[in-house]
C-alpha cells in the first residue's frame, strides 16, 4: 500500500492528525469573527461536507475495488460524477439560459473522455478501476470550477453589458458577432484562476500527482513528465469548459429574432 510506504501512521492513528489538521480551520473561523467577516458558516459547512463525502467515497472505494465487476463500478462511478458535475453547474450559474446545460455536461463529459483516452490509450497508468475513477476525478474536479465560474461570469458580463449589445443588435451585428463582442473579456476572467495556477508549478507550488509519484519512489524525472501530462489535461478541460460556456450563455443571450433575452436584462433574477 501506499500509505504503508510513505507514512507512519496508518488506520486509527490517522484521526488524531486529522484533528490537528482542523487547526487551521478553527484558526481561519476565530479570525472570521473577531474581524466580522461572516465566512464562518460557509467554512464550517465546507469542512463538514467535505468530511462526510469523502468517508462515503471510502467506503464506496472500498466495495468498488474488492468487486468482481470492479471496471463496471468504476465507469458507472465515472458517469455518475459527469452527470453531478452537469447538475452543479447548471444551478451554479444565474438565471435560465438556453441550452446551458446541455453545454455544460457536453464540456464535462467530453473533457473526461480526452483525457481518459490520453491516458490509458498511451499507457501512462495501467487500465484499472482505480486508475479510471482517479484520472476522471482529477479532470472533472477541474472542470467543474471552471464551468461554474465560466458560466457564472458570462451571465453578469452579459447583463452589465446588456445595453451594448443592445446596440450593437441595432447596428446590425448577428448571434456569431455578438458572441465575439462579449466573450473575450468573460472568458479571460474565468480562465486566469487556473492560467495563474498553471504558471506557477514547480515554483512555489508542486502538484498533487508528481508529489504523490515521488513519495511512492517513482524516478524524479517520469514523476515530472507524468505531471506534465495531467498538467497538460487540466489546463485544456478547464479552457476548453471556459470556452464552451461562455460562448453558449453569449449566444443565449440574444433570442432568435435578434433581441436581447429576458434573463440577460439588469435585475433578471
Amino acid at each position: 500500500m501506499l500509505l504503508a510506504q510513505t507514512s507512519p501512521l496508518a488506520g486509527d492513528a490517522l484521526w488524531p492528525v486529522v484533528l490537528a489538521s482542523l487547526s487551521l480551520v478553527g484558526l481561519a473561523l476565530a479570525l472570521s469573527w473577531w474581524w466580522g467577516m461572516r465566512i464562518e458558516k460557509e467554512v464550517a459547512i465546507a469542512s463538514v461536507r467535505a468530511a462526510i463525502q469523502l468517508l462515503a467515497v471510502g467506503v464506496l472505494f472500498t466495495f468498488i475495488f474488492e468487486a468482481d465487476a470492479a471496471m463496471v463500478f468504476a465507469l458507472t462511478w465515472v458517469i455518475v460524477m459527469v452527470v453531478v458535475a452537469g447538475i452543479v453547474v447548471r444551478r451554479r450559474a444565474p438565471g435560465t439560459v438556453q441550452h446551458l446545460p446541455v453545454a455544460a455536461f457536453g464540456a464535462v463529459a467530453g473533457t473526461a473522455l480526452i483525457s481518459l483516452l490520453v491516458t490509458f490509450g498511451f499507457g501512462v497508468f495501467d487500465w484499472e478501476p482505480v486508475s479510471v475513477v482517479v484520472v476522471a476525478g482529477i479532470t472533472i474536479g477541474n472542470a467543474v470550477p471552471s464551468a461554474v465560474l465560466g458560466a457564472k461570469t458570462a451571465v453578469t458580463t452579459c447583463r452589465d453589458r446588456s445595453g451594448e449589445i443592445e446596440g450593437a443588435l441595432a447596428l446590425g451585428l448577428n448571434r456569431r458577432q455578438v458572441v465575439r463582442f462579449v466573450a473575450p473579456r468573460a472568458a479571460s476572467a474565468s480562465i486566469l484562476p487556473q492560467v495563474e495556477r498553471t504558471k506557477v508549478v514547480g515554483l512555489i507550488a508542486l502538484p498533487g500527482a508528481m508529489t504523490g509519484l515521488l513519495l511512492a519512489g517513482v524516478d524524479a524525472f517520469d514523476a515530472v513528465v507524468i505531471q506534465l501530462v495531467v498538467m497538460y489535461l487540466v489546463l485544456g478541460t478547464a479552457a476548453v469548459c471556459v470556452v464552451v460556456l461562455v460562448a453558449t450563455v453569449a449566444w443565449a443571450s440574444v433570442t432568435n429574432d435578434l433581441h436581447l433575452s429576458d434573463w440577460a436584462r439588469p435585475g433578471a433574477d
